[in-house]
């Protein structure tokens, strides 16, 4: 029984990686995802983070301040957390003349490859966790999805080992009258 039990699991898990999305199914659709069009000047977003039995256990609101001078980009962030906790990230971004970007910041253990196709952009990167005063390393598979010319919607998968561990789901929103979290 045990034996099957095992066989099953790796089944599904081959099956779930087998049938998950690559970024170049998204290639006839639209609006185009401009990464850099996108992440220039203000933008505010909301979220939620989620363990792996998808309760909720936190809520942020993020300032997004975008800047770029041709294929360099620097992305400011603000986290604000439900339990008050404030936290910041700075993305040094850079376009390839390929469509794909590398990324950079503080917390992020090398750097964030990625790419953009139709309105779907996704990236993989391993963040520096802290939880509890330990770092972990989790790995982030990240794809967001351009609704219209102001808003966009991000899912990420948290990974350890293989393993979900969590995920955080995000949504962009542009518009000035928007814009800004209560601090």
């Amino acid at each position: 029984m045990k034996k099957v039990l095992i066989a099953m699991t790796l089944l599904l898990g081959l099956t779930q990686i087998s049938c998950s999305s690559q970024i170049d199914d998204y290639k006839q659709t639209g609006p185009a995802f401009d990464l850099q069009d996108y992440f220039t000047g203000n933008i505010t977003a909301w979220g939620i983070v989620q363990d792996y039995q998808n309760k909720v256990t936190r809520r942020f609101c993020v300032d997004i301040d975008g800047r770029w001078k041709q294929n360099k980009g620097v992305l400011k962030e603000i986290f604000y957390f439900d339990d008050g906790e404030v936290s910041y990230r700075t993305w040094q971004l850079m376009r390839l003349p390929d469509g794909q970007y590398i990324g950079t910041a503080g917390d992020v253990i090398g750097q964030a490859m990625g790419r953009e196709s139709g309105f779907a952009f996704h990236w993989n990167y391993i963040l520096k966790v802290n939880v509890d005063g330990s770092d972990y390393k989790i790995s982030m598979d990240d794809w967001m999805y351009r609704i219209d010319e102001q808003r966009v919607f991000n899912k990420t998968t948290m990974s350890k080992f293989g393993i979900k561990v969590g995920e955080v789901t995000l949504f962009f929103d542009k518009q000035a009258s928007l814009s800004q979290c209560k601090k």
